[in-house]
This record gives structure tokens, C-alpha cells and sequence, in this order.
């Protein structure tokens, strides 16, 4: 099939716009070949509109892949952070109070003791990871005892002394009145010396 040529004469939203000279590419009735098509799409209120439709309908994937790729790195980045400082933490406490009894009930010592928290990491995440809030813990006083805080507050003092353990509580109050967020940074310092810490307790 032939394709003939057509004049160039607006129609529907470019209604009136052509110039007439005849051409074999039209959108909307008007000629590509001979620019009027260009020139309602840059300058009539019209094509503006179509213009950025179309940009914005051409671009969606690309912004929305960069943007589920930023939300996820973001994301991503911050959980193996803390996933990864969490877990140096917990090893290296677990290996310093080594052969103690659980600072709770003051069961021996067993290889399945946890580094449990006296103030609870969800509720003061400023002291999730600091090193006297955390000690070694048998399993029933973490997980089925609710970490056994009453007898881990009368025990925790003569463990660290009196004026570390007010510390802890003054940092515990303090978490209260102001809002805390983790930056990679704080998380990489805490891995780092969790990590530097276990190394040393291993000599």
C-alpha cells in the first residue's frame, strides 16, 4: 500500500495550526516533516502539556528504579549495619563473661548464655549497644523471664560498681527526653570496637 501524501491542517487539540504543505508524517493532522508539529508541541499551552506527559511517562521507570534503589540501599545499608554491629557486640560479650554466672538468677555459666540487656535495646537504642547495659545472661532469664530485671538491677552494681551503673541509668532517663536516630557512622564506631574489643579478650 502506497502512503500518499497529506496536508498539513491541525485537528483535535491542534485544530487549525497547519500550514497546509502537503507530507507523509502527521500527528493530530499536522505535518512532521515541515515543523508544525515541533512547533505546537514547544509552543502552544496544548503540546506543552502533551510534552510533559510524555517526558514523564517516558522517564517513570528509570526515576522509579532510582528511587527503589536509593530507598533500598538506604535502607539496606543501615539494617547490615546494625545487624553486623549487633552481632560482634553480642559474640564479644558473650566471650567476656565467659564462665560467669548469669547476671540475673546466677546460674552457672553454659555455653548457651546470651548477652542480654538491662535496659531493653527496643525501648533505649542509645544504649543498645554500650558495654555496661549488656552482660552475660542464661537463656530462661532473656527469653522466658523477660530478661529477669528485678534481679538483674539488684546484681548489675556490684558487677560494674555504683558509678557505672548510675551512668547507665542516667543515659537511660536522658533517651527518654530526646530523639535518637543511628547513622552509619555510630554503627560502624560501635562495630569497629566491638570488633577490636573481642580480638583483645581472645589474647
Amino acid at each position: 500500500m502506497i502512503t500518499k501524501e497529506k496536508p498539513c491542517k491541525g485537528i483535535g487539540q491542534a485544530k487549525g495550526l497547519g500550514c497546509g504543505k502537503l507530507t507523509f508524517h502527521r500527528i493530530y493532522g499536522l505535518g512532521k516533516m515541515c515543523g508544525c508539529y515541533s512547533e505546537w508541541l514547544l509552543n502552544s499551552e496544548q503540546g506543552k502539556i502533551k510534552l510533559a506527559k510524555a517526558t514523564l511517562k517516558a522517564t517513570k521507570p528509570s526515576r522509579d528504579l532510582e528511587k527503589a534503589d536509593k530507598e533500598r540501599k538506604t535502607f539496606t545499608s543501615l539494617q547490615n549495619l546494625k545487624v553486623s554491629a549487633t552481632n560482634i557486640c553480642h559474640k564479644y560479650i558473650r566471650e567476656r563473661d565467659k564462665h560467669k554466672p548469669c547476671i540475673s538468677c546466677g546460674a552457672n555459666w553454659n555455653e548457651h548464655f546470651q548477652a542480654g540487656h538491662f535496659f531493653k535495646a527496643e525501648l533505649y537504642s542509645i544504649l543498645k549497644y554500650h558495654i555496661d547495659n549488656i552482660h552475660g545472661q542464661c537463656r530462661i532469664c532473656n527469653l522466658h523471664k523477660d530478661g529477669n530485671e528485678n534481679e538483674y538491677r539488684l546484681n548489675l552494681p556490684a558487677r560494674i560498681g555504683k558509678t557505672r551503673f548510675k551512668n547507665v541509668e542516667r543515659l537511660a532517663t536522658e533517651s527518654k527526653e530526646t530523639e535518637f536516630k543511628w547513622d552509619r557512622q555510630d554503627l560502624k564506631d560501635y562495630y569497629n570496637l566491638y570488633k577490636d574489643l573481642y580480638k583483645e579478650v581472645l589474647k
